[in-house]
């Protein structure tokens, strides 16, 4: 990363959340790079079209200073001119006199800055999709190894029916599942702008070509088969509809809220003592508590995940407030949370792949947990097999309800453990022995379907997506320092 600064503010997401490989997509070598290759590529659909002032030695000596980007005759001329674009284009005609006549020729700034944001977002998406499939198989090899592990179910943060750890993280796997559709979606989705002029008319084009609509026509779709777009916008203003900003921010915080409730879902399991994210030897939980090991992975997730929500309130009020064929209220805040967004993402990713391939489980626990609750689970099994042995059911329903009602009494105010099955066997009404009633208790039993479900899930949907992926998921590292 380089010595940091210390005395001015340098965002947390420089350094310490997200992946190098966002942080360098999003870049100002990146930025001004792809600017470059944007007017090399103009002038090459011009010249092979028929414009005549452009020539091949032009664009050789384009070509050869496209990377050695010269920041400080830029930052020079912005202070004059306080325009980025065209201090770039003047940076850029001082390494190259011989083309410096026709770099951005016919183009308006939204030609390189729409283009170029066009082409990181293609490309954040991406990493973002490779990021979830990290998630996705840690997620998944967890499941799988504790699809058959009883645990009790909650609703409303209450006890309820058990189902299998294995089955709970499914429920996250699921929602990461839908959230790796949207995002190939949107991937495939994304167009081109190509170079549109001031308000999308074309007419700087139209003049250029001598009113060939013909040649005029063919710019965008050839600026956009160098940068490996299928399609373009058939009509924009000057520049791309801003409602995109909207549909990937909104892909972004349905992400951050699917992680956000996994992590929830971690806090509320690790303070039951049922599972534990990764804890390092020499981790320290708390300043003033030395035995605690809080989750802070999981809370710095849910922090996190709350921020890109924020960040996509932002994209749609901008995209909202667009006037006619463009306004400039759209660039600062777009610097911000565009690039933001997508670093902050790609920081819960890390945290949510990191969580799960070192998540701990304790069995012991949670059957601790099962045995205190299940006799109150247990009932309705009971009651069946009570009813197929002679008894009334309606009696018996009244009898399982008193005798409910004095076992939680027994556990809640005199602390004492649930004897709800020793008060039913005593009575003759069941005709069945504590053993009897026991062996109904066993949670496997009382666990539904849910180790089924876990693998019919994974073979069907994740799987292939893993197995079709294989050669992206080694690039993961899910140990990095989190």
């Amino acid at each position: 990363m380089g010595t940091k600064r210390t005395d001015i503010y340098q965002s947390p997401l420089e350094g310490r959340y997200p992946s190098k490989e966002m942080l360098k997509l999003f870049s100002a070598d990146t930025k001004f790079f792809t600017w470059r290759k944007l007017w090399v590529a103009l002038a090459e659909v011009e010249k092979d079209l028929g414009l005549k002032q452009i020539s091949d030695e032009q664009i050789e000596e384009m070509k050869s200073h496209i990377s050695d980007i010269n920041y400080d005759v830029a930052e020079a001329r912005e202070k004059v001119v306080r325009h980025d674009v065209m201090s770039h284009v003047y940076a850029y005609g001082q390494q190259c006199p011989k083309a410096a006549g026709i770099i951005h020729l016919g183009a308006t700034s939204c030609y390189v800055t729409d283009n170029t944001d066009l082409l990181l977002i293609k490309e954040a998406l991406r990493l973002i999709e490779t990021k979830l499939l990290g998630a996705m198989h840690n997620i998944a090899n967890f499941a799988e190894k504790n699809a058959d592990v009883p645990t009790l179910a909650f609703t409303h943060f209450q006890p309820a029916s058990p189902t299998t750890v294995g089955k709970r993280a499914c429920l996250w796997l699921q929602d990461l599942y839908e959230n790796y559709l949207d995002v190939v979606e949107l991937e495939e989705r994304i167009k081109f702008l190509g170079s549109r002029g001031a308000t999308g008319s074309q007419e700087t084009f139209k003049e250029l070509f001598n009113n060939d609509y013909d040649k005029v026509s063919k710019i965008d779709g050839m600026l956009a088969e160098k940068f490996g777009f299928n399609s373009v916008y058939p009509v924009s203003g000057q520049t791309y509809p801003r409602t995109l900003d909207t549909k990937v921010l909104d892909c972004l915080k349905h992400i951050c809220e699917s992680l956000h409730k996994m992590g929830s879902d971690i806090r509320l399991l690790q303070h039951k003592k049922e599972i534990e994210e990764p804890f390092e030897k020499k981790q320290i939980g708390s300043s003033a508590m030395a035995y605690k090991r809080n989750p802070m992975r999981s809370e710095r997730m849910c922090s996190l995940s709350r921020e890109v929500l924020g960040m996509s309130v932002n994209a749609s009020t901008t995209a909202m407030t667009q006037w006619l064929e463009r306004t400039l209220d759209d660039s600062a805040g777009r610097r911000i949370h565009l690039p933001e967004a997508f670093l902050t993402t790609d920081a819960i990713l890390i945290l949510a792949t990191n969580i799960m391939d070192g998540m701990v489980v304790y069995p012991k626990v949670i059957q601790k947990h099962l045995d205190e609750e299940l006799p109150f689970m247990a009932t309705e099994p009971i009651l069946m097999e009570a009813v197929k042995r002679g008894g009334n059911r309606q009696e018996l329903h009244e009898k399982i309800r008193v005798y409910s009602m004095e076992a939680g009494r027994h556990v809640k105010e005199e602390g004492k453990d649930n004897n709800l099955i020793y008060l039913m066997a005593q009575d003759d009404a069941f005709n069945m022995t504590e053993e009897e009633m026991k062996e109904v208790l066993n949670p496997r039993k009382l666990c539904g379907y849910a180790p089924e479900q876990v693998k019919e899930f994974l073979e069907s949907n994740i799987f292939p997506i893993l197995k079709e992926n294989e050669e992206a998921l080694k690039n993961i590292n899910s140990t990095v320092e989190v």
